[in-house]
């Protein structure tokens, strides 16, 4: 199921989707990308043959152009030229003219820039946005000594050169002046004196030959550092795909940290880009110094009644609590969570508080206590102080663990429903999201695959609430994941393998396996990969399996580890891990697990011939599945059940039980489970039709043979070779005894081929459900 309690980690940075970031005391200043900048918006305001469309299109490029990090001149002029072909060209030509000519031409723009921008006509004029930036870069460059100015029109000119030279092929920064050391574009009178050498070597020339998503390697503005914090931490909340990977991320962090080590919300960009990595000594680090940083900042003013640096303290302690319980440290996730408590009921933040009381259920639900009485405390108060947003999460959870232990699904969904409008009415796109992903999750877990995909597919064409900014149309968070999860398993057991693994192709690109949700999918691929192995017969390649299984999920891989053990005949084995996996699930209150492995173990009783013994414990796991509303479940023990008495030579009562089984299989069961149920049915039919008289024996064969290319029709869809083996032997034997001698030897020729290929393992083939 998703994650319900995702999003109540507290981020300062992001308020209604607007990051809050401290700015470098380091003002603007020129370099030869904001040149060619300032060269684009002149042509802009001056060109007359520009169309609207065009117009259109350069307007939403220059908000990234002028907060965004510098570009080469290679890729500023490709992005124009993408809106206008003619402008591009005509920016390259003024640029050329600057460049190849003398400084005095350079100095001749920057005299002649005001003037388009003073009329009150003009569409940049002085106090919009276009109009700010000129008159930063105006001030910055009026700064300048004559030398700073000489300097400045050298790296204009290798801009430029790098250019023509080619160097719109490479990557990388467009140039390295060799005397850099000696320049500075900065006012010493407003920086308190002359910048450091290591500051100096890369001012000139930061961010170039980088497009918007590769980071910088220098002293970003007020305006870039802004610009990166905001799109890196949008793109981790909604799209981390889109986001810089890891390594990337951090590596421009620790670039500006070097910069200005006391950059509170770099730690803070930091510690969630650690998260992402599970990175447990960098996002300690990295949260603590955020904190530390913030209080020593002084922008912690007083809030609810508080005084100075407490409400940092108490969220920096709340935070350390969220972390360790992302990491399992469960008893310093308490302590952390106590000394939050301790200082927000000192400073009567009730607020504070109820954060405190959310993630102390949610450690205790961890840990594997009751939490409902803490949970439903935490509803009502979040409701009593007005928190929606706690409220919510609170229902979400509370269904959460009803689900688990099995409260009907009408008693949830009405639940999940109040909560629902509730999103829907504070517009909580987040929370609508993962409610739909937990209805997905419960109809599976419930056997009621048609509303699984109904719930699934509802969410994936929901158009989201949230603001589209940076170019993300959708949020790519958990639940999305989970839901393309389930459509891909729900897929692959109808058998359709091709639109399975076009899900999975898509989850690859959508979450790439440096993210923090990739493990879902990757769990989710290799089990259906294990499945298709194992209805293939390819046990082997199916072992191999196990182990991947087992570092995602470690109850998985066991008990896949079990079912290759058992379709090699090592019963033994098999049975010591199922007896280790039942004990572990039983004190973990795994229900769903507890009865698949009873039914593994049940299986092992019938390789040895042991009917009677099993059946006792079916019966323990179907009176569980009932008792947790496990239909679907519920309808595979009946199955084991009529298996079982039919071996033991009832079959009349095992074909009557199997009509309680076989229309919750039909309707929503995978296509392996009513192949089969339909050759289960065959059996029995096979068996009663002994005791009757020859003309009716005769007919009842023929419906068995009926029933034989109904399942031998599921078992086609998955390609499973080994249940196709016994439905060619039975139909054999049939048509050898209505004496159909033609369909007898094209079944006895498939049967061959099939045993050829997979060999026996020594399991009788009738002998096996």
């Amino acid at each position: 199921m998703a994650s319900v309690h995702e999003s109540l980690y507290f981020n300062p940075m992001m308020t209604n989707g607007v990051v809050h970031a401290n700015v470098f005391g380091i003002k603007d200043w020129v370099t030869p990308y904001k040149i060619a900048v300032l060269v684009l918006l002149d042509e802009m305001n001056s060109s007359k043959c520009i169309s609207l469309l065009e117009r259109r299109r350069l307007n939403k490029l220059i908000l990234p152009l002028q907060q965004g990090p510098d570009m080469t001149l290679a890729q500023l002029l490709k992005t124009v030229e993408e809106c206008c072909s003619q402008l591009a060209y005509a920016v390259k030509l003024r640029l050329h003219v600057m460049a190849e000519g003398e400084l005095k031409d350079m100095e001749s723009f920057f005299d002649t820039l005001p003037n388009p921008f003073n009329e009150r006509d003009s569409e940049a004029y002085k106090t919009s946005v276009v109009g700010l930036f000129v008159r930063h870069m105006l001030l910055a460059y009026n700064k300048l000594s004559f030398s700073q100015v000489y300097k400045l029109y050298t790296a204009l000119q290798q801009y430029y050169s790098h250019y023509y030279q080619g160097g719109e092929e490479k990557s990388g920064p467009a140039f390295q002046t060799a005397d850099d050391t000696d320049m500075d574009l900065t006012n010493p009178e407003d920086t308190g004196g002359k910048m450091e050498k290591e500051e100096l070597d890369s001012s000139p020339g930061i961010l170039f030959g980088r497009d918007e998503n590769i980071p910088s390697r220098g002293p970003l503005s007020q305006k870039q550092a802004e610009y990166f914090l905001a799109r890196q931490a949008y793109l981790l909340k909604n799209d981390e795909n889109k986001a810089l990977a890891p390594a990337a991320l951090q590596e421009e962090l620790n670039n500006m940290l070097k910069f200005n080590p006391d950059f509170a919300e770099a730690h803070y960009l930091s510690y969630l880009n650690s998260m992402r990595v599970q990175d447990v000594y960098i996002s300690t680090l990295s949260l603590l110094h955020y904190f530390d940083r913030l209080i020593l900042a002084g922008g912690d003013g007083k809030s609810s009644g508080d005084e100075g640096c407490g409400r940092s303290l108490r969220y920096a302690a709340l935070n350390l609590a969220a972390l360790h319980c992302r990491f399992g440290h469960y008893q310093q996730a308490e302590l952390a969570l106590q000394e939050a408590i301790r200082i927000a009921q000192e400073s009567n933040d009730h607020i504070c508080l109820q954060h405190c009381l959310s993630w102390l259920y949610l450690l205790e639900q961890m840990k594997g206590s009751d939490s409902t009485a803490l949970t439903e405390d935490s509803v009502k108060m979040a409701v009593h102080f007005c928190l929606p947003y706690l409220a919510s999460l609170g229902i979400q959870s509370l269904v959460q663990q009803g689900a688990i232990r099995g409260k009907p699904a009408n008693k949830l969904m009405e639940a999940l429903k109040d909560t629902d409008v509730l999103h829907w009415k504070h517009s909580l796109s987040e929370l609508i999201d993962i409610s739909l992903a937990q209805k997905t999750a419960i109809w599976r877990l419930y056997g009621k695959s048609t509303m699984a995909l109904q719930e699934a597919q509802l969410l994936l064409n929901m158009n989201s609430l949230e603001p589209v900014n940076f170019g993300v149309q959708q949020n790519n968070t958990e639940a999305f994941a989970v839901a393309l999860c389930h459509l891909a398993e729900l897929h692959a057991e109808q058998g359709l393998f091709g639109a399975a693994s076009e899900i999975l192709e898509h989850l690859k690109e959508r979450f790439p396996p440096h993210t923090q949700h990739a493990k879902l999918w990757m769990l989710c691929d290799l089990k259906i990969q294990f499945e298709r192995a194992m209805n293939d017969g390819k046990h082997h390649f199916a072992d191999s399996l196990v182990m991947e299984i087992a570092a995602l999920n470690e109850t998985e891989g066991l008990y896949r580890k079990a079912l290759v053990l058992k379709a090699q005949n090592q019963t033994t084995e098999a049975y010591k891990i199922l007896q280790r996996l039942l004990l572990y699930c039983e004190k973990t209150k795994c229900t769903e697990m507890v009865i698949r492995v009873m039914l593994s173990v049940a299986e092992l009783y019938w390789q040895s011939s042991c009917y009677a013994t099993a059946l006792p414990l079916l019966l323990q796991a179907l009176a569980l599945a009932r008792q947790y509303n496990l239909q679907y479940l519920a309808s595979e023990t009946i199955l084991h059940l009529a298996f079982s008495q039919l071996m033991l030579g009832i079959p009349e009562q095992a074909l009557n039980i199997l009509h309680m089984a076989i229309e919750p299989i039909l309707a929503h069961g995978a296509v392996m489970d009513k192949g089969r149920a339909m050759l289960l049915v065959a059996k029995c039919q096979i068996a009663i039709s002994a005791s009757e008289p020859v003309k009716q024996k005769s007919q009842a064969l023929e419906v068995a043979i009926q029933s034989l290319d109904e399942a031998r029709t599921y078992f086609v869809k998955v390609d499973c070779k080994e249940r196709l083996r016994d439905v060619f032997y039975l139909q054999a034997r049939l048509y050898n005894s209505l004496g159909r001698t033609a369909e007898r030897n094209e079944c006895a020729m498939q049967f061959r081929h099939l045993n050829q290929e997979l060999p026996s393992h020594g399991v009788p083939l009738i002998t096996r459900l």
